[in-house]
């Protein structure tokens, strides 16, 4: 009988031992998702020194992407006709925002504190998202409240400035 008992709670151990690793694994592969599909437009608008930065006036927009003039600011950036900012719900056709160049193209990201706040916004939404894979599978529910209220906050956050 004692063999049978202690046979359980080693199964039980194992088996939430598991539970814990393939959730942690989940909330933290969410979170590593929602940091690549930020870095790629935050590296941009965060680390702007030895980059071109200008305005864009916004003159055309299309399904996916606007352009517009391209007007340098910093020192060794040149004007362009045309340069290409992806649509969003805060771009506006004769709108005028500030912008750095993607290097060895004509695209443009948003710069300056909404365009930063803008490009994490995929990782405020991961943070809502691993909140609950955190808070459910790993029953921690005070580290699920700082993480939920951390994303939310970046996206209000985003909100406010756009």
């Amino acid at each position: 009988m004692h063999a049978a008992v202690t046979s359980r709670q080693g199964t039980h151990a194992v088996l939430r031992f598991g539970r814990i690793a393939a959730m942690a694994a989940i909330a933290v592969l969410i979170l590593i998702a929602g940091v690549w599909g930020s870095w790629g437009t935050a590296q941009h608008a965060m680390l702007t020194k030895g980059r071109e930065s200008g305005t864009i006036r916004v003159t055309r927009c299309g399904a996916d992407t606007c352009t517009g003039p391209f007007t340098p600011v910093s020192a060794g950036a040149t004007a362009r006709g045309r340069v290409v900012v992806a649509k969003t719900v805060a771009v506006r056709t004769g709108r005028t925002y500030t912008v750095v160049v993607k290097p060895g193209s004509d695209e443009v990201v948003r710069s300056g504190p909404a365009g930063v706040l803008y490009a994490w916004v995929p990782f405020g939404g991961a943070l809502l998202l691993a909140s609950v894979v955190i808070a459910g599978g790993l029953r921690r529910v005070r580290l699920a409240w700082v993480m939920a209220g951390s994303g939310l906050a970046l996206l209000t956050a985003t909100f406010l400035v756009l």
